[in-house]
């Protein structure tokens, strides 16, 4: 279960209850927008988001990547769940929806069940806040975090559930709010890796750090979709700084043949190219300052 990326990187973000999809509702229900994000923007298929989450490594493959490497747990690494108040329009609840998502996956991975509950309830105030709070089986995501033997569980419901909220919102043309809880839960997670990188160095964890090259720039692209909307202008300009910093990163692939292999009592071709990053000290340096100045600017 923690191997599919199909949505799994959302995880703990919007752990919603596949049971309370509800009817689908008109726009007007979620109020004044913040803007007009979705003016003049050019609808995003559910193609190419699936194509962005499925090359994104989820928060529990990230953390497993830092936990395999033997460094502890730290809480300073995540964002505060005290500040709430700050996140007063659709467009900072939505992409702090997608930070919480990801410091949750690290708590998870980590079995911090104490301080599970604080980020369930931010997310939950977070998601009402943008009318998605109907979707939120809040009693039974209490339930299934608090007990880690159910961490399957819990991805299995927020890949289900995530799909439902997901429609809702393109129905309701509010697929920019989508797109910012993607960006969120990605800019937390290089935020963890990068903070951990910064005191811990490790040759791997770098090398994973350079490779969000690619996927960093294809999400990009589709926030300037959004470019019209203040909040969406702001964090490309914060972004643009980091690709510059991603730029100077090179990736090599040596392409090797196709192989057969028989799995499960079927014919499985499995691919054996292989890519190296080529990452210096001081690259990683800088890219570890602007994924932090980046990232602070979401929590502020």
């Amino acid at each position: 279960m923690i191997k599919q990326l199909v949505y799994l990187f959302i995880c703990s973000v919007l752990v919603l209850s596949s049971c309370k999809t509800g009817g689908s509702k008109s726009g007007g229900e979620f109020g004044e927008s913040d803007s007009l994000a979705n003016d003049g923007a050019l609808p995003i298929s559910k193609g190419a988001m699936e194509d962005l989450v499925q090359n994104i490594s989820s928060p529990i493959e990230m953390a497993a990547l830092i936990k395999s490497l033997g460094v502890p747990f730290s809480q300073k690494y995540l964002a505060p769940t005290d500040n709430l108040d700050n996140y007063n329009t659709s467009n900072a609840k939505a992409v702090n929806l997608g930070v919480f998502g990801a410091d949750l996956g690290y708590l998870n991975m980590y079995s911090k069940t104490s301080s599970v509950l604080s980020y369930i309830s931010a997310i939950k105030t977070l998601s009402d806040g943008i009318n998605v709070g109907q979707f939120f089986d809040f009693t039974t995501l209490k339930r299934l975090a608090t007990n880690n033997e159910n961490i399957d569980s819990l991805m299995y419901i927020s890949i289900h559930s995530f799909n439902v909220m997901d429609e809702y919102l393109r129905k309701n043309n509010r697929s920019n709010l989508s797109a910012l809880m993607v960006a969120g839960v990605y800019i937390e997670g290089l935020y963890l890796m990068t903070q951990v990188a910064k005191e811990k160095p490790n040759r791997k964890l770098a090398e994973s750090i350079g490779d969000q090259k690619t996927i960093f720039e294809q999400m990009l692209l589709i926030l300037k979709n959004y470019s019209k909307d203040p909040y969406f202008a702001e964090l490309i300009k914060n972004m643009e700084l980091l690709k510059k910093e991603f730029s100077e990163i090179t990736i090599t692939i040596e392409v090797g043949e196709p192989k057969s292999v028989e799995k499960n009592g079927m014919l499985t071709i499995i691919q054996t190219s292989k890519s190296t990053v080529h990452i210096t000290d001081e690259q990683l340096k800088r890219i570890i300052q602007q994924t932090e100045i980046l990232r602070n600017s979401l929590i502020k």
